[in-house]
Parts: C-alpha cells; sequence; structure tokens
C-alpha cells in the first residue's frame, strides 16, 4: 500500500496567551498554555477528526494552524513550506490554498454584508474574479452548497442556523482550498440539521478532493466522519489513530472515559457497560500540572506521573500515545 501523502507536518507547536498586569506600563505576570507542543500530521484527503473536552486548546490549535493566531513556538509545514516563517504577501498567497469554517454561523457572518458580498469577498481580495464572473461563481458556489442561487442578494439575519453554515462552507470554498479547518461546524446547529451539513462536507470532499481537520465534541459524529482521531486534554495531544482502532482501542485513559460517556443505541451492551467518571475537575490552564497533565485525575496515576512528562510515541504502526502505563 502506498504512503499517504503529508499536507500539513505539526512539529512541537506551542502556543501561550500572556496574562499582563497594569494601566500604563503592562507587565507579564503568566501565560495560558492554550497549546503545549503537538506534533502530528495530516494526510492529504482524509479527514482528521480533533476532540476533547472545552477549553482543552482544539480550536487554538486550528487557528494556530493557519496562522490565525501566531504560534509562540513550533512549525506548521504546509506542502513543504513553514507558514511560521511567512509573512505579508507570502502568507496571504498561501492562505488561499487554507481556509476555516468556523463555529459560530450567527457571528462569523457580517450583517451588513449581503451574501453575495461574503462569498464573493475571498476572490476579490485575492484578485480571482473581477465584475461578473464573480457574481457567476457566487451563484455556483450557493448551488454547490444547495442553497437557491437568488438568495445572493439576501442579508444573513434572513437565514436560518442551517442556512448560514452553508454560507460559511460556499465562503470557505470560494478560493478552492486544498486544506479547511472545520471548528465545530455543527455544534450551534439542530440535531436534524447537523446531518445535513456533515453530509454536504462529504460530497464536497469526494467531489473536489479536500482535506479537512474537523474539530468537534461529538464522538459519535467525529466518528463518522473521520479517518484518524487525535484526542486533546488540557493542551497537549494523549492519544491518535486510525478512528477503527481508537473507537475499539483506546489505550489513554482519558480517551477510554471519554468513549465511555458516547451512549451505544442498544439496550443489551449499553447495560452490561461500565462508565468511568473522572474525579475532581480540569486543571487551569494558567498553571498546568507538572508531569502528566491527565494525572490528577487519572485512575492509573503514579509517582513517575508526577515527574516525568510521558514521551507522544508510537506504540504500533500509526497509534500514538502519551502515557506511561501504556
Amino acid at each position: 500500500m502506498a504512503e499517504p501523502e503529508v499536507l500539513v507536518r505539526v512539529e512541537n507547536l506551542v502556543k501561550h496567551f500572556p496574562i499582563t498586569r497594569g494601566i500604563i506600563i503592562q507587565r507579564q505576570v503568566g501565560a495560558v498554555h492554550a497549546v503545549d507542543g503537538l506534533t502530528f500530521d495530516v494526510y492529504r484527503g482524509e479527514t482528521l477528526g480533533l476532540v476533547g473536552e472545552s477549553g482543552c486548546g482544539k480550536s487554538t490549535t486550528g487557528r494556530t494552524i493557519l496562522q490565525l493566531y501566531r504560534p509562540t513556538s513550533g512549525s506548521v509545514h504546509f506542502e513543504g513550506v513553514d507558514l511560521v516563517k511567512l509573512k505579508g504577501e507570502d502568507l496571504r498567497r498561501m492562505r488561499r490554498r487554507m481556509q476555516m469554517i468556523f463555529q459560530d454561523p450567527y457571528a462569523s457572518l457580517n450583517p451588513r454584508m449581503t451574501v453575495g458580498e461574503i462569498i464573493g469577498e475571498p476572490l476579490i481580495i485575492h484578485n480571482v474574479a473581477r465584475g461578473r464572473e464573480v457574481q457567476e461563481r457566487v451563484e455556483h458556489l450557493l448551488e454547490l452548497v444547495g442553497l437557491n442561487p437568488a438568495y445572493a442578494n439576501r442579508y444573513p439575519h434572513e437565514f436560518s442556523g442551517g442556512q448560514r453554515q452553508r454560507i460559511g462552507v460556499a465562503r470557505a470554498l470560494a478560493l478552492q482550498p486544498s486544506f479547511i479547518v472545520c471548528d465545530e461546524p455543527i455544534s450551534a446547529l439542530d440535531v436534524s440539521i447537523q446531518a445535513q451539513v456533515v453530509n454536504l462536507l462529504e460530497d464536497l470532499q469526494q467531489e473536489f478532493g479536500l482535506t479537512y481537520l474537523f474539530i468537534a465534541h461529538d464522538l459519535s459524529m467525529v466518528r463518522h466522519i473521520s479517518n484518524r482521531v487525535a484526542v486533546m486534554y488540557l493542551g497537549v495531544m494523549v492519544e491518535l489513530a486510525s478512528r477503527d482502532e481508537l473507537y475499539n482501542h483506546p489505550l489513554h485513559p482519558y480517551t477510554q472515559a471519554l468513549l465511555s460517556a458516547v451512549p451505544i443505541p442498544d439496550p443489551a451492551v449499553e447495560k452490561k457497560r461500565k462508565r468511568i467518571i473522572l474525579q475532581g475537575d480540569v486543571p487551569s490552564p494558567v498553571n498546568p500540572p507538572s508531569g502528566c497533565r491527565f494525572r490528577t485525575r487519572c485512575p492509573l496515576a503514579a509517582e513517575i506521573c508526577k515527574e516525568v512528562k510521558p514521551e507522544w510515541r508510537e506504540v504500533s504502526p500509526g497509534h500514538f500515545v502519551a502515557c506511561h502505563m501504556v
């Protein structure tokens, strides 16, 4: 079997947000450790699911990969080019190849612009089309995402949440990117609409050979759409494996606890299953625990977990984990 082609390579990615004090002279008194040393690859044409509880750094990871947030340290290679070293016009040119679908369809569309202007804006900014051609491309994109091209002159407030998210998808597709970060694109939508948006994303991936980093909370939806799944906890990645491998043989205690919370639509299986309830709260990212980040809530924690940070290692082909007990 041919080796998959790496489209995005992330190495030791770190993003800390400074905490400052003072009104006139501001000094840094600490930092929020949002992302702390991530290393992983995204293969061309795949969907990599990224899961974890709220505040673990999933969205920050997506935005830092796209350089919407500049990383504190580390590198992001996209098609062999290190985005961290690019500035100005060079970075702007690379931006055409990478796009983002934002989490909140109510906040991510400008209420003062028509749908046609919202979707056409990237085409004009990047000098891809002008005049009548922009209008034609916008109408084609609206058709692609299942909306009436005549809606181009309407404003975002005239649409439902699901329709707005489709407009966000159309905007992301306008420049024909090869990589799209989907930042919880369905979490703000009704359950009935979620399936439509996910099916739309899958159809577009088939048609245009897109690569997705799919950030989500919903583990059953991630299982449905992803080829591989990565699990994050408090700014670090704890496990990464192919979808079936991760769901059938989770190795990290945090992954096991997460998956034990997913309901199974079979009463007989559900009855026998043992839930893993984690004790305590998630520590603050301002002052994360020493050694293993998960040790304060881990049922297997030992003395070594306090002192030594677990190494991110490959335990079987394609299955990575960071845990002393595995």
